[in-house]
């Protein structure tokens, strides 16, 4: 599949992995569309300079009328909606100096519910009100971000980041689940991490993590990765067959295969 002419929706656009996938999809042909609650005009710019076609929809992924609402704007812009990556998340960052998130014991409900209706529920909704226009076109592919797994993590430094791995466990979960319900209608959905490490030498060596626009320049340049890192794994992502359709998946050399647990 030739990503030319395609339709993506990428959330969480503004900034970070969404923006610097938003692009790559231009020049790669794709016709973009960016759903944010931040300001979306360095984006669209960045877009429109690469001779792309972009649509900017400001939406919280936490509210249902605006999710649908998402998807019926691009379905009339476009025509189409081919991709789409769930990229837009609540993230903690506690490698770059954001205040470690509160231990569990400590957490107020409303900052859990926060995490995991952005995070998980965000998802959710994404993939329900986009199914529609892709199960009558009989394609589509649907990238979640989930990634970790059930194995323990002992480091100290993580501390506070338990509402944050679950979500993304369980939307690991979630994909795997419900790919099976879209297989009769030719939907491919699959889960996949940003990828990508700290540099060799940091304080952060080792450690999964990518800063956005807002980490301290020290945090760009030594401590963790930046959103360069991604390469062309969504790119790849988008053209998944459906083979691979519930998996959790990785690039590898140019590839996308089966990620281990």
């Amino acid at each position: 599949m030739s990503l030319v002419g395609k339709v993506v929706i990428i959330t969480g656009g503004a900034k970070g992995i969404g923006r610097y996938n938003a692009r790559l999809f231009a020049e790669a042909g794709a016709r973009v569309a960016i759903a944010d609650i931040e300001p979306m005009g360095t984006v669209t710019a960045e877009v429109e300079q690469r001779d792309g076609e972009v649509l900017a929809v400001p939406t919280d992924l936490r509210i249902e009328d605006e999710v649908r609402a998402l998807m019926a704007a691009v379905h009339e812009r476009f025509g189409r909606i081919d991709v789409l990556i769930n990229n837009a998340g609540v993230v903690p960052h506690f490698q770059w100096g954001l205040p470690h998130w509160d231990r569990i014991r400590d957490m107020d409900l409303a900052f859990f519910d926060n995490v995991m209706r952005t995070n998980l529920n965000g998802t959710f909704l994404c993939v329900k009100h986009v199914l529609p226009y892709m199960e009558i076109q009989r394609s589509g592919v649907i990238i979640n971000l989930g990634q970790g797994n059930l194995s323990p993590d002992t480091r100290e430094d993580g501390i506070g980041s338990a509402v944050y791995s679950t979500s993304k466990l369980a939307i690991r979960a979630f994909t795997a689940n419900m790919a099976i319900e879209e297989r009769e209608h030719n939907v491919c959905v699959i889960s996949m991490g940003p990828g990508g490490y700290a540099l060799p030498g940091s304080r952060a060596e080792g450690r999964r993590g990518i800063a956005t626009e807002e980490a301290p320049a020290e945090a760009r340049a030594r401590m963790m990765s930046v959103p360069e890192v991604v390469g062309d794994r969504y790119l790849l992502a988008a053209e998944a067959p459906m083979a691979l359709s519930g998996y959790q998946v990785d690039a590898v050399d140019g590839e996308l295969v089966v990620a281990q647990n």
